[in-house]
């Protein structure tokens, strides 16, 4: 592996799931102080860290819409979930002395600053976290499509999808032991098996701007400071 990181600047992906632990609902507080100490190890390399949270382990827009919610009402209040999970996360993160700013793609002035792509660089080039919170301010885009979007507009080096699984598989792993992992696979490839690995429109994000994607497990221990300093992690799409 390298002795510096490979990455000047990261987008990390995170579901709202990944903030439960072991729960069903809400956050775990050992949890997100385990993410939170995990994006530490990195920010110690110098490298600049941009996270986007989903909401699902609050509201999920698309849930509610099929229990027989509006659909943008829905998705308005799964926006509010990832504003929840966000400051929670910087929270986490200022207890271990790391600078963060939350930025939501709704104005909620007492609670965060509204996002500014070039505020957000400048948060960036100082070394302080920026939480990107609200998706993308918009109904029917899920947290995917705001983590690729950000990601691009922030210059990332990549985007990083982190998960309850070590990568993609062919199948779901948990469902099928026989599923097999994908070191390496296209974006095309992707689409056309519809392998779950974010939702299609953000996948379109990535190859369309070339930003290469990577899926890794979150829960491993080191897995991110790893593969900022150059080890194979996870599944690479590209």
């Amino acid at each position: 592996m390298s002795a510096t990181p490979v990455f000047k600047r990261i987008l990390l992906k995170l579901s709202g799931e990944a903030l439960m632990g072991a729960g069903d609902y809400g956050i775990d507080p050992e949890m997100i102080g385990f993410v939170a100490s995990e994006i530490e190890s990195v920010i110690e390399l110098g490298v600049q860290v941009g996270v986007v949270i989903g909401g699902g382990n609050i509201f999920r827009g698309a849930g509610l819409a099929a229990g027989g919610m509006d659909r943008v009402t829905g998705d308005h209040m799964g926006m509010l979930a990832t504003v929840i999970n966000s400051l929670a996360m910087q929270e986490a993160l200022e207890k271990l002395d790391l600078r963060a700013r939350v930025m939501s793609a709704i104005s909620i002035n007492e609670m965060c600053e509204d996002y500014i792509r070039r505020r957000a660089v400048r948060h960036l080039e100082k070394g302080r976290v920026a939480i990107f919170a609200a998706g993308t301010g918009n109904p029917f885009f899920t947290t995917d499509s705001a983590a690729s979007l950000r990601a691009i507009e922030v210059g990332a080096d990549i985007l990083l999808k982190a998960t309850r699984v070590d990568g993609v598989y062919s199948a779901d792993p948990v469902k099928n032991p026989d599923a097999t992992r994908y070191s390496r696979i296209s974006y095309d490839e992707a689409l056309s098996r519809k392998l779950g690995v974010m939702d299609a429109t953000a996948i379109v994000l990535c190859r369309d701007n070339n930003l290469p994607l990577r899926v890794l497990n979150i829960n491993e221990k080191d897995a991110l400071r790893c593969l900022m300093l150059g080890a194979d992690v996870g599944t690479l799409v590209n």
